[in-house]
């Protein structure tokens, strides 16, 4: 198969590039200044561009990224399918996680900006009217690369590395999180195959504060400590019964998986 990936410089889109590749599909990853609406002919189309952490900050940039461009290639690209990746952080505030469930935002939050971007780049998916346009919505994605990143998971392996973490949330904070290998592995498969048209991408496992530092001591000897008035913050459990029903997906558990994160600590 031929795969237009976008985003491929990103931590999510590299893992993506070198497991397409592994499977033997031709896959090109054009430049930010390349004419997408090129790339994208008669290809599988993977929309993995975005910002995270500086969205605040860039805000039209924000847009642009998940809006605007994903717009412009679903009104004029003739590509084979479409994929575009969203998140599981449009769950914020709700109970319910499965991927019908009804949505709360604050347009009035400068935090929930990252979420209406991103279900604005839903909608217009949904209202395109083309046939094979799918939605990913992407958990917490970690893998080797993350004790570098510029993250929570990132934060914790530096401090643990120097020997002490202090966190700024309480041990019982939790959220979802998933390693990238079953990321990638998922994306494919629904780019390829997927029979529904929302997915959640995730581990459906609460992974706590308690269960990292309590792995991260046990792999380097550091202290840990919790700051005074610590807040608890959780993010509520993430249905993946239509990944399990679909394509049998069983995913792995991230905290067996630190010593692999901590090899690439500075």
């Amino acid at each position: 198969m031929r795969f237009t990936l976008l985003g491929a410089r990103g931590f999510v889109g590299r893992h993506l590039l070198t497991y397409l590749t592994s499977l033997g599909h031709e896959v090109i990853a054009p430049a930010r200044d390349a004419r997408l609406t090129e790339a994208c002919h008669g290809t599988h189309v993977i929309y993995a561009i975005g910002l995270t952490a500086d969205f605040r900050q860039r805000p039209f940039d924000t847009i642009e990224a998940h809006v605007s461009l994903a717009a412009e290639l679903l009104r004029d690209c003739d590509f084979t399918s479409f994929l575009y990746l969203s998140s599981t952080r449009v769950y914020a505030g709700s109970t319910n996680t499965d991927e019908l469930a009804a949505l709360t935002v604050r347009p009035g939050n400068p935090s929930d900006l990252y979420n209406l971007s991103k279900l604005s780049g839903e909608a217009i998916c949904n209202a395109s009217g083309r046939p094979n346009v799918r939605i990913a919505r992407l958990s917490n994605v970690v893998g080797p690369a993350s004790a570098t990143s510029e993250s929570f998971i990132g934060d914790l392996c530096r401090e643990a590395a120097a020997g002490h973490i202090t966190l700024r949330s309480s041990m019982a904070s939790a959220k979802d999180y998933i390693w990238i290998d079953d990321a990638v592995k998922l994306l494919t498969q629904i780019a390829e195959n997927g029979q529904e048209t929302i997915y959640n991408v995730a581990s459906g496992q609460q992974t706590s504060n308690a269960d990292w530092v309590t792995g991260l001591a046990r792999h380097t000897g550091c202290r840990v400590d919790v700051a005074d008035h610590a807040p608890t913050i959780t993010f509520p459990p993430i249905d993946i019964d239509r990944i399990r029903a679909e394509f049998a997906f069983k995913p792995e558990r991230v905290i067996d998986r630190i010593a692999d994160i901590l090899s690439f600590a500075p």
